[in-house]
């Protein structure tokens, strides 16, 4: 079954914290278990962040907002029961394009380093580490948010960048 990706509409929030959390069940499989408290997606909502979605009604999304003068991806979400079809990798392209129409020089994002649907699933697709020495002051706060927040104690942390220009 396709799921066309598209901009989230008010009428489809309301189901998103499900998706996250059915996805973030995936992680106990590594030994991660996230802290209780708002989900990604209502932190994002609030924020006022650009989401995506895949499927009407949604089966995955994409939240993404600028962060140092270009797009940051915080999060790709897909219901666990549906991973491994692609989803995932169409909302990926669907951000990456749009970031590439907006005039963005690229797209960042943080994951963590071995898990196998993250860092390595992202240099998959074109987005290698960025040196610590590149990062924005907005990059920097995300990553001193995550360390205050407890996020690094949950695995190896990295930032991951990839150009809109390629190829």
């Amino acid at each position: 079954m396709e799921y066309e990706v598209r901009p989230a509409r008010p009428d489809d929030l309301p189901g998103l914290p499900a998706i996250e959390n059915s996805a973030d069940g995936m992680f106990k499989q590594a030994g991660i278990v996230f802290p209780p408290g708002p989900t990604v997606v209502e932190q994002m909502t609030e924020l006022d962040a650009e989401i995506v979605v895949a499927g009407d009604p949604p089966v995955g999304f994409a939240a993404v907002q600028e962060v140092d003068g270009a797009v940051h991806l915080e999060q790709i979400a897909v219901r666990d029961d549906l991973v491994g079809r692609g989803i995932g990798l169409r909302m990926l392209e669907a951000v990456m394009a749009r970031a590439a129409e907006a005039g963005a020089p690229g797209v960042s994002l943080l994951t963590f380093r071995d898990v196998p649907w993250n860092g390595p699933w992202y240099a998959r697709h074109g987005f290698a580490e960025l040196p610590e020495d590149q990062w924005g002051p907005g990059i920097r706060s995300y990553w001193e948010a995550e360390i205050e927040g407890g996020l690094h104690r949950l695995g190896p942390r990295l930032v991951m960048w990839a150009p809109t220009d390629r190829a």
